[in-house]
């Protein structure tokens, strides 16, 4: 069976030199190998293409049988490594928290041991009649978070 490491030692050097990085590799039990990748100013299809290439002239499928799919994610993938993070800072993000709570907002900044949001809700306010709009700070480790995903905004 091909290999994590296999793969990860073809496409490293590549990534790198190209100004990408490695989100993640993914091999399923039936060899369907799966290299997500990406850039701060995203990914052009050129690049997935050559990397998928590159792949191909390493791996011999005379050997071994595999399927191989090279991409970025897309927009609705959970963040997975902190370079993800850092170029969403600035936009609308999901973060789906370890106790179900759901929070959408925008993120404002990440560190190395969690990331703020910033959420414009309605709220009421005693002794008003309407709800006023405010902006609630939320603050969270990752150790609390499920998942963050990018979202757009309509």
């Amino acid at each position: 069976m091909i290999t994590k490491q296999q793969v990860l030692d073809i496409i490293t050097e590549r990534v790198e030199q190209e100004g990408y990085f490695l989100v993640d590799i993914n091999i399923k039990p039936i060899n369907k190998i799966v290299v997500l990748v990406d850039g701060d100013e995203g990914v052009p299809i050129e690049f997935c293409v050559s990397l998928s290439r590159l792949i191909e002239s390493s791996l011999d499928r005379e050997i071994e049988d595999y399927e191989l799919e090279v991409s970025s994610p897309g927009v609705g993938q959970p963040l997975k490594v902190h370079r993800q993070y850092l170029k969403c800072v600035g936009s609308e993000v999901e973060v789906l928290a370890l106790d179900g709570m759901k929070y959408k907002g925008t993120l404002n900044s990440v560190s190395d041991s969690g990331v703020v949001i910033t959420e414009e809700k309605k709220v009421k306010i005693k002794g008003r009649k309407k709800k006023e709009l405010q902006i609630i700070e939320h603050n969270f480790s990752f150790e609390d978070i499920k998942s963050v995903k990018e979202t757009i905004k309509f």
